[in-house]
């Protein structure tokens, strides 16, 4: 009873491996069934992926650093720019810790930095705004670098605008006074006088312009200025005056240079400028109208005064000279059309008083004059004087005198008489001649009179 159980053992012993092992072989050769999962054999692939995904990532964190870069200024100031060079220098992990940690602060930094740097070379409406921004904190200053500061540099633009155009001579007198307004004012006053006030205000002032050529013109600037004033429009006007009117002055100043060359009074210097002037262009007719013509006439005139001078009286002498102690053209000028006049009057005048001749001339007289004396006998002793007296003067201007002249007894005597005289002529010197003449006459009745005091005192 024991053998056959040892037996059974022994069997279950020997066939075991048999069935163990072409069952496990069979498993694996076996197809594994949908949607059930085998054992994981990837891992390899995993750890070759991460790899990829980490280059990625330093790929797109250096793209950005370097367009940061780029964008900020490169200047040495420039903090973000630093630190972008620096960051490429380095690892993935320092692109990742400039991007997430360090680009804010350095921004800040930068942007308080340039709008420093925009004050000081802003004008008053920057400047005012970037104080204002660095006042008000981080995010002030990023508002007034992204908008603020255009519309600040917008505003002090129109004033710039608006300043030039007051600085301009040629502005009339409406722009001038809009512009002084707007001036006072803020961004919206200097906009609106420039958008909507300085078009009207010109044309007004175009127009005044206009009408003081008109008046002041010849001919040919009338003309073309009344064309201007009837077409009825602002752009006709400028037309005129940026082009018509320095044409029209041409055609006005060729006439009046004829006239120069005509003039009698012109001297052979002036009516030499003046064919030149002629034979040349719009400007060269200009210049010698407004600058050579007015020098040339106040030549003339100097060498007229001196002529006059030269053979005037003592007026005309003193008034002359006052007007070349002056200095000016006006007071040169001023002589020639009045004061010459006035002055030759005054010695025409003074050449008309009696007894004050200022020319020679021919002098006729004749008196009587009765006289008494005593001696020292008490006796009266009578003489007699001439019966007449003719005087005789001849010179280059004409004259008169009648006199009475004296007859009587007596060692002295006493005459009376009246003279008449009467001059012409305006060469200064009729005054001399005449005072020599009564100087002569004068002589002539002494030695007479001395000749009969010495005849009687032989007979008695």
């Amino acid at each position: 009873m024991k053998l056959p159980r040892v037996s059974a053992v022994v069997a279950a012993a020997v066939l075991a491996p048999a069935v163990l092992f072409p069952t496990a072989a069979s498993a694996s050769e076996a197809p594994k069934p949908t949607g059930i999962s085998g054992p994981d054999t990837g891992s390899d692939s995993a750890k070759d992926t991460a790899p990829e995904q980490g280059d990625a990532q330093e790929q797109r964190d250096r793209a950005e650093v370097e367009r940061i870069l780029a964008e900020s200024p490169a200047e040495s100031w420039s903090r973000v720019h630093e630190g972008a060079e620096k960051a490429l220098k380095g690892t993935a992990a320092d692109l990742r810790h400039f991007l997430e940690v360090e680009l804010d602060g350095l921004r800040k930094s930068d942007n308080r930095l340039l709008t420093a740097r925009i004050h000081s070379a802003g004008g008053p409406a920057v400047k005012a705004a970037a104080r204002a921004a660095i006042n008000g904190g981080d995010d002030a200053i990023a508002e007034f670098l992204k908008t603020g500061q255009y519309t600040a540099r917008a505003e002090d633009e129109d004033r710039a605008r608006v300043e030039a155009i007051l600085a301009d001579p040629k502005t009339g007198p409406g722009v001038r006074k809009g512009a002084e307004q707007a001036l006072q004012g803020g961004a919206a006053e200097l906009r609106h006088f420039l958008t909507a006030e300085l078009p009207k205000l010109r044309g007004d002032d175009n127009r005044l312009k206009l009408s003081q050529l008109m008046s002041a013109g010849g001919r040919a600037v009338r003309e073309a200025a009344g064309r201007a004033l009837d077409a009825g429009t602002d752009e006709a006007v400028e037309a005129f005056l940026n082009e018509g009117f320095a044409k029209a002055q041409f055609e006005d100043d060729r006439v009046d240079i004829l006239r120069v060359i005509a003039d009698k009074e012109s001297s052979s210097y002036t009516v030499e400028a003046a064919q030149k002037a002629m034979d040349g262009n719009a400007e060269a007719a200009r210049h010698f109208m407004t600058v050579e013509l007015p020098r040339l006439r106040a030549d003339d005139n100097r060498v007229k005064l001196s002529r006059l001078m030269d053979a005037g009286g003592p007026a005309v002498r003193a008034a002359a000279g006052k007007a070349l102690d002056a200095g000016t053209n006006e007071a040169v000028e001023a002589f020639l059309k009045e004061g010459w006049a006035k002055a030759r009057a005054e010695d025409e005048a003074a050449a008309a008083k009696p007894g004050n001749g200022t020319g020679s001339g021919n002098e006729t007289g004749s008196g009587t004059g009765t006289g008494t004396g005593t001696d020292g006998s008490g006796q009266q002793p009578q003489t007699v004087q001439p019966a007449g007296l003719t005087e005789t003067t001849t010179g280059t201007g004409t004259g008169t005198t009648a006199r009475t002249g004296s007859t009587g007894t007596g060692s002295t005597g006493t005459g009376t008489g009246t003279g008449t005289l009467a001059a012409t002529g305006t060469d200064g010197l009729g005054w001399e001649a005449g005072g020599a003449a009564a100087a002569l006459a004068a002589g002539a009745a002494l030695v007479v009179a001395a000749r009969r005091r010495s005849t009687g005192s032989t007979e008695s």
